[in-house]
């Protein structure tokens, strides 16, 4: 019987040319993680003992008083917010989602965002009411301590390309007015490089995912006040149950922080700019395609390929380019974020020198069959919303007849 589970079960590979996204399995695991994670996996282990253990890396790597592993960063997320109602109240953990105390929680209104499922959700699954604070472009100080007044469990700050970037509360102005009404402070930083800084400015959690930048396995990192990350490691007697982080996830984790701590970090950089050189000499001469480098949104050390599309000079769509590429086997992911702007990019975090070379020839072979045989600019954005959301509920958990 194979051991490739690509041929065992009739899996398309792909190549991920997007970044770190959950959709196709978030980022490679680096082979000293992935061999502690098959040794533990095969053992037995005192949960709370190892996840101590994880809260001693996480301290060192983050400044943070304590730590602990979850599921996820979702996850993190629920459970933070789930500790700020709860304490370390056994009694009250019991009790959620209902609570005889304090339910609101402030976020603000730009930062009410999808990342593959609401925000507000994670928040609202451990019994909070989530209180947006400003407008979706606009939040000032007098909007936070307009909420504030009113009284609050905690506050949530997201940080992610998905947010409103314009004319938002500062994350250190944020962390300092909600400090000065003593309401603490949860900064979601899943997708994010920067494990210090929350902490840093009076944060109390800060959540990282491990199996994105870090390139751990599906895990979820909190780092904070002691007494916070107790009563979020607390919530696994109740609705943390439902989401428990297993050790295969904790082992991960802490594998993925120190692997962080000692990687090169310049050298990883020099080599995806390297992947985008590449990418910008094989692709200049496509008609209709305007390529530029483009620094992370966030500030995370990366650098991507931005490739806007003329459609009446291509011949073609961002999106149908898009589809082009997922059709084609191995499929190719781009990213897609912005791609109603006519927007694609190329993220190199993930990629092999032979992968990046494949995306370029693809897209030029693509581009070049648009230009010849037609078929391009079939499809308004709006055709492609409705057919994402077919598409999600095609679904039914069997195999689609070939």
């Amino acid at each position: 019987m194979t051991r490739d589970p690509f041929e065992r079960w009739g899996l398309t590979p792909v190549i991920n040319a997007a970044g770190t996204m959950t959709s196709i399995g978030a980022s490679r695991v680096a082979p000293h993680t992935r061999a502690l994670v098959d040794q533990i996996l095969a053992s037995f282990v005192d949960m709370d003992e190892l996840q101590a253990r994880a809260g001693s890396v996480i301290s060192r790597l983050t400044g943070a008083e304590a730590g602990c592993v979850t599921a996820c960063s979702a996850a993190a997320m629920t459970q933070t917010v789930a500790a700020c109602l709860t304490g370390a109240d056994l009694a009250r953990i019991e009790m959620l989602p209902q609570t005889d105390q304090e339910r609101r929680l402030l976020l603000p209104m730009g930062h009410m965002v999808n990342y593959g499922a609401p925000v507000d959700q994670a928040i609202r699954l451990a019994g909070a009411d989530v209180v947006p604070v400003g407008t979706a472009a606009a939040c000032e100080e007098w909007h936070l301590r307009a909420a504030l007044r009113q009284g609050a469990a905690a506050a949530m700050y997201v940080v992610s390309h998905h947010t409103v970037q314009e004319n938002e509360l500062p994350m250190d102005l944020f962390i300092a007015c909600c400090r000065e009404y003593d309401v603490p402070v949860i900064v979601d930083m899943a997708s994010e490089c920067d494990l210090t800084g929350p902490v840093a400015l009076g944060a109390s959690a800060a959540i990282y995912s491990g199996h994105k930048f870090l390139g751990g396995v599906t895990s979820g990192i909190v780092a904070g006040k002691s007494d916070l990350v107790r009563a979020t490691y607390l919530q696994h007697r109740g609705i943390g149950r439902t989401m428990k982080a297993g050790k295969e996830s904790v082992v991960g984790a802490m594998s993925a922080l120190e692997l962080w701590e000692t990687r090169d970090h310049d050298g990883a950089k020099s080599n995806e700019e390297a992947l985008v050189d590449g990418w910008i000499r094989d692709l200049s001469d496509i008609p209709g395609l305007a390529l530029a480098r483009h620094a992370d949104w966030t500030g995370n050390p990366i650098t991507r390929l931005q490739i806007t599309v003329s459609p009446l000079v291509a011949g073609f769509n961002a999106w149908e380019l898009a589809d082009r590429l997922v059709a084609r086997s191995p499929r190719i992911i781009v990213r897609d974020d912005l791609i109603e702007r006519q927007e694609i990019y190329l993220d190199p975090c993930n990629l092999t020198p032979d992968e990046a070379t494949q995306v370029a020839d693809s897209i030029s072979e693509e581009a070049a069959r648009f230009r010849f045989e037609g078929g391009g600019r079939q499809l308004s954005w709006s055709d492609v919303k409705h057919a994402r959301e077919t598409s999600a509920l095609a679904w039914k958990g069997n195999r689609v007849a070939s």
